[in-house]
């Protein structure tokens, strides 16, 4: 007999509102029944805020049920999720470690509009919860499951070196990790900013060089860099930024824009300049990015919320305004104290 359980989600609607609701659904053979403790709000959040669909897909929790076949985790143990719901686990992809992009994969906003972060529990499949290592906060854990994995499969999947010069431009919820990420995996890693006041904390957080930027390019020359990973809100104008770019360097546009973006193709053939796509990162390579961030002692810089109607609401307002320092963290009410905090270990 299959399980049913119930929990209560926030969806989206038209008019942008947030909307609690109650979910029903089954507990296969495989599933896991997750209490969300904490979830990230990631910027891509925005554009499923007007949907009628669960929302939040990073997610951190506690096992609280499994169904009779799951063998990897049990009840009590502490688990993220993120971007990927499922994947095939046979195909080239999913045995060469490039699960993210299995043909046969559900992912969060084109498959089950029932399950997101922004709630009470997430019933989630057994092969796609990451356990969390000893030594990592759940309230950190939450934003690496997808911020911090996207930055961390660009980085470790397409040739980065020690020693290689890398630009990170923008720091916000990406930037800030992508700075630490780069700096501990011994690259020379270069700011590029619109906000001067930024300088200091860019430099605490690793970079060896800052450079503040117009229209998306320092306002001086500067040497170029081997790797340029944009975390902007916006999408660059490419014939400006491949200037920077060294030959044979590559430019990884990290953030969703739906806008069209016209390329400088005879600028890309002629210096052998790549724009390289990257989706979140493997399940192995998200393994690797928490035992990489316990290794390390570094952790996001995170606004805490309260998940409910009005917390979601604050984090989204403090998002679109531009306030966000830097990943917004949803906290559940048991697990919530006090008033909206900003942390950094």
């Amino acid at each position: 007999m299959v399980k049913s359980v119930e929990f209560n989600i926030f969806r989206g609607s038209d008019s942008g509102e947030i909307v609690p609701d109650t979910s029903r659904c089954a507990l296969g053979p495989f599933d896991v029944f997750v209490e969300i403790t904490h979830a990230g709000l990631c910027g891509t959040d925005r554009h499923f805020k007007t949907k009628g669909i669960a929302l939040g897909h990073e997610g951190a929790g506690i096992v609280r049920e499994i169904g009779g076949s799951v063998t990897s985790v049990q009840a009590g143990d502490k688990v993220g999720f993120g971007w990927i719901q499922k994947v095939c686990g046979h195909c080239d992809y999913c045995i060469s470690d490039r699960d993210q992009y299995c043909d046969e994969r559900e992912q969060y906003g084109t498959h089950s509009s029932e399950i997101g972060s922004f709630a009470s529990h997430a019933v989630w499949h057994e092969s796609m919860l990451i356990k969390l290592p000893d030594g990592l906060e759940p309230e950190y854990a939450a934003p690496l499951m997808c911020g911090g994995a996207t930055v961390w499969g660009a980085m470790t999947s397409y040739n980065l070196k020690p020693g290689d010069r890398v630009a990170i431009h923008g720091i916000g919820g990406l930037g800030h990790m992508a700075i630490q990420f780069a700096s501990a995996l011994g690259c020379d890693v270069v700011v590029l900013s619109s906000t001067a006041s930024k300088k200091d904390e860019a430099m605490q957080l690793g970079a060896k060089e800052f450079h503040i930027t117009k229209g998306d390019i320092p306002e001086y020359p500067i040497k170029k860099v081997n790797h340029l990973f944009w975390c902007g809100s916006a999408s660059p104008d490419y014939s400006k930024i491949v200037t920077l770019v060294a030959n044979d360097g590559s430019i990884y546009p990290l953030t969703i824009s739906f806008e069209p973006s016209s390329v400088p193709i005879i600028a890309l053939v002629t210096n052998g300049i790549k724009i390289q796509g990257s989706a979140v990162a493997s399940r192995l390579a998200i393994r690797k990015l928490l035992r990489f961030v316990v290794l390390h002692g570094m952790r996001p810089i995170i606004m805490k919320f309260p998940l409910n109607k009005s917390g979601i609401e604050l984090a989204f307002r403090t998002l679109e305004e531009g306030r966000m320092r830097y990943r917004g963290v949803l906290v559940s009410q048991q697990n919530l104290t006090g008033k909206p905090v900003v942390e950094k270990i």
